[in-house]
């Protein structure tokens, strides 16, 4: 049986939060949520775990997450985002400091994975139960290319007390395929109602509506379509210096021309992040309540 191999994308500075979240400690023996993220994948039968990463912070974090760390319990790999990880024939334009985005970020992974994967933002905390669904997802299709999977939370479940946020609100059809996603990208409760603030006013949101939380299960042959996918996404916006290539659109892309489909697994979990640093001690409280409850030890690698 071949195991499945979780991606992290952890080349995010995070300039919302205002350091390197992505190993702020918070568990209670300093535990990050990546640590949170490759126990729950250890336990759901992952075999590898490949961070995306960038070099200025390489050895750093290189020291941290190590095979070693995880009590040689799942083999470890690092691939690099850089703005110049291009495809050959093209160029980063003069003036260009911002990533190209997270679909390119799956992209610079495409020589270390030959199994189905699962792809998690380092600084999201999805629960055990995400992981389970969709390791049993990916575990099950016997070498099948084109079934892709995403686990959708309740929108309801993933907002931040302390601004707004991005989510990829979901249609999903009888059959519990995804048929689209829209990127809403000023959501937040106000009053009685959740509403994304928008160019033309704000919109309420149903608190049960499916959103994504770049939590996605991909087969070895999205590598094909999302290298096609950069290449004209780069031919069409190379020379701008802020737009980015993301996960969403592509998934949307290959729906829509009938290449993949995309079925829809549900978490009832809470969601818990840190988009800001004011987000950090609600998630604190809540790992010490699961731990009391018995669903992670005090210490992951004691």
């Amino acid at each position: 049986m071949v195991k499945p191999t979780l991606l992290v994308l952890a080349a995010g500075m995070g300039s919302r939060y205002g350091s390197l979240k992505q190993m702020d400690g918070v568990g209670p023996g300093n535990e990050a949520i990546i640590d949170y993220s490759v126990y729950d994948a250890i336990r759901a039968g992952f075999g590898k775990v490949v961070f995306v990463i960038r070099h200025s912070f390489a050895s750093e974090f290189e020291e941290v997450f190590t095979e070693e760390r995880f009590g040689h319990r799942i083999r470890v790999e690092y691939v690099y985002q850089e703005l110049d990880s291009l495809p050959e024939g093209f160029t980063v334009p003069e003036g260009r400091v911002k990533p190209w985005g997270t679909n390119h970020a799956i992209l610079v992974a495409k020589n270390v994975i030959r199994e189905p994967f699962a792809v998690i933002n380092a600084d999201d905390f999805y629960g055990a139960e995400a992981f389970r669904v969709i390791g049993e997802y990916l575990t099950g299709l016997k070498g099948a290319f084109g079934r892709y999977c995403m686990v959708a939370y309740e929108l309801s479940k993933t907002l931040s007390e302390n601004g707004t946020v991005s989510r990829g609100v979901c249609t999903v059809d009888a059959d519990g395929n995804l048929t689209g996603m829209v990127e809403r990208t000023q959501i937040e409760r106000d009053g009685g109602q959740i509403v994304n603030h928008g160019a033309d006013g704000d919109l309420p949101l149903a608190a049960d509506a499916p959103v994504s939380m770049n939590l996605f299960g991909f087969t070895p042959d999205y590598f094909i379509h999302s290298d096609q996918f950069f290449r004209a996404f780069l031919r069409a916006n190379g020379n701008d210096l802020k737009t980015e290539c993301y996960i969403p659109s592509m998934v949307n892309k290959l729906i829509e021309e009938h290449i993949a489909t995309v079925k829809v697994l549900h978490s009832p979990a809470q969601w818990f992040g840190v988009t800001y640093k004011e987000d950090k001690p609600l998630l604190v409280r809540s790992i010490e309540r699961m731990i009391d409850a018995g669903e992670y030890p005090r210490y992951l690698w004691k």
